[in-house]
């Protein structure tokens, strides 16, 4: 089958990144001064790189948060927000017979848990307001419920998800598998899907969105969040996903390169434990963005990460304010291919 449509890797060339800003609306009102220094943080070394979309509510008010930072790469756009998880709201890209177009999915705060009704907006609005590139095809809408943290995409033709996020409830549960897989594969101009079982993290609002669990590097290799730890209560899902990661093939029957991250040490706050993960790391141009916790195990998830990038800069970044509210660096971000983004705006 010639691939018409084709969902890009994470590291194919990118224009921008995005961020949907927090802020006193948002959940993340009580711990707006721990977030908001996360958030420039995470602007600062995008926006050395490529550009940034910033989306937020006052412009003005970001400007000053931001401080210091050269401006010149970065882009706003001003609109209601309910929150700040852009992978889970945005768009997603595709090439569409070699012109950009983006998916707007619904997007239902993760199967109707937390409101969304502004978010569901945001990628419309983007293309309303003329943040994408004047030649990009009009927003496609699509009616299934799907975030960008339940795929994986290795440019390809192979997506990797979980089958536990997709067929959720107040998802897509009236589709049997067989059904989601078939609008999926019509949807991304798919070869096949790579559907994983097992696996979940504590904490975790988003039924086990596959980009806190495993992630494709390239078109031959899958970092993971490995548990070695026999008293870990993710021990035997997590050893079951890797049971299941060895047996996966690539299309031309080769087995997959593994490189296993290592699992988190425990981050608790008002006595749950929280869902932090070294998988939620982001590909940007020239350098791979790490979340990290605070914890010997940050170093440790660097030099294994850099065995998959061996070309990148490995940049690893303090999220424990985000993880608070039970996400991550990969979860507040979308990228956009070169050729997507209007950076005249």
């Amino acid at each position: 089958m010639k691939q018409s449509i084709i969902l890009p890797a994470e590291w194919y060339p990118q224009s921008a990144v995005q961020l949907t800003w927090p802020h006193k609306e948002t959940d993340w009102a009580p711990i707006l001064d721990e977030v908001i220094p996360c958030f420039v943080c995470i602007a600062r070394e995008i926006s050395k790189r490529e550009y940034l979309l910033i989306v937020c509510p006052d412009k003005e008010e970001v400007l000053q948060q931001l401080g210091e930072i050269d401006t010149d790469r970065i882009l706003f756009c001003e609109m209601e927000t309910n929150d700040t998880w852009a992978r889970d709201h945005g768009g997603i890209s595709v090439f569409d017979n070699g012109t950009p177009s983006v998916y707007d999915f619904v997007f239902n705060g993760w199967g109707m848990k937390f409101p969304a009704n502004w978010d569901n907006l945001i990628t419309r609005r983007l293309f309303a307001a003329g943040a994408f590139a004047k030649d990009i095809l009009p927003v496609n809408m699509q009616p299934l419920v799907l975030e960008g943290g339940s795929i994986e995409s290795d440019g390809k033709g192979t997506l990797m998800t979980t089958v536990e996020c997709l067929s959720s409830l107040n998802r897509n549960e009236y589709l049997s598998r067989e059904q989601l897989e078939y609008h999926l594969k019509e949807i991304f101009g798919l070869e096949r899907i790579l559907w994983i079982e097992n696996g979940y993290l504590a904490g975790d609002d988003t039924d086990s969105h596959v980009d806190t669990l495993a992630r494709f590097c390239s078109e031959d290799t899958i970092a993971y969040v490995q548990c070695t730890d026999e008293t870990d209560e993710h021990y035997a899902e997590l050893q079951a996903m890797e049971e299941e990661l060895k047996a996966f093939r690539q299309l031309n029957g080769e087995p997959y390169r593994l490189i296993p991250l290592p699992m988190a040490d425990p981050v608790e706050w008002e006595g749950e434990r929280l869902p932090a993960t070294y998988a939620n790391f982001l590909m940007i141009n020239g350098a791979a963005l790490l979340p990290w916790y605070d914890s010997p195990r940050d170093e440790i998830a660097r030099e294994a990460l850099q065995q998959a990038f061996p070309d990148r800069e490995i940049v690893g970044m303090n999220c424990l304010p985000l993880i608070k509210q039970h996400g991550s660096l990969h979860c507040v971000t979308m990228q956009y291919p070169e050729g997507f983004i209007n950076t005249e705006i």
